[in-house]
């Protein structure tokens, strides 16, 4: 789907027809290289006490990440040894992936689309922002994605989610990420 040469995602679209324009006037921009734009995303799943215990459960979380982003994830092993929590170095711990481009748009999309809206009790995400235009928020459960088959889940992991904007002020990303259709509590 992503590799036909012709297609482009819904959201990039939508960025280069009109966002791109409601925030050149929202902001008052002299020139169009100072429109935020997103740079990346990256996902974290980290297993913790599960990936100690056994060491298939970060294979799992890898191939769940996988199916998630439509991109090979990457294991994250552990950098030091702490024997109280029975954690050995280079002992993989999780998987971690980062979107770029028509991968990235696509993810946003079905995030924003599919999987917040099957968050049981789901009322927005609180706008935390680190102060440079990069939005972070977490899952509780991955299995929100359609991608991921609840039968063959063995165990229900929590996902951190970063978006990367090349925004100036923590304003011009919430702005961003709002003509995106985010949905943030007030």
């Amino acid at each position: 789907m992503l590799d036909n040469a012709d297609y482009t995602p819904r959201l990039k679209s939508l960025y280069k027809d009109s966002i791109r324009a409601a925030l050149k006037e929202e902001f008052g921009y002299k020139n169009d290289m100072q429109i935020p734009a997103l740079e990346k995303i990256v996902l974290n799943i980290g297993c913790g006490r599960a990936a100690v215990k056994d060491s298939k459960k970060a294979k799992s979380a890898q191939a769940d990440l996988t199916a998630i982003a439509g991109q090979k994830a990457l294991t994250t092993v552990a950098k030091n040894s702490i024997a109280g929590f029975r954690v050995r170095e280079g002992m993989p711990m999780g998987a971690k992936v980062t979107l770029r481009g028509d991968r990235m748009y696509e993810f946003l999309d079905r995030l924003i689309t599919v999987a917040m809206p099957r968050i049981r009790d789901f009322r927005g995400v609180k706008p935390s922002f680190d102060g440079r235009g990069n939005f972070a928020t977490g899952l509780k459960e991955h299995i929100v994605f359609p991608e991921i088959d609840f039968d063959k889940v063995d165990e229900n992991w929590g996902m951190d989610i970063v978006i990367a904007t090349n925004a100036n002020t923590d304003a011009e990303a919430k702005s961003l990420l709002k003509h995106f259709n985010m949905p943030f509590t007030s």
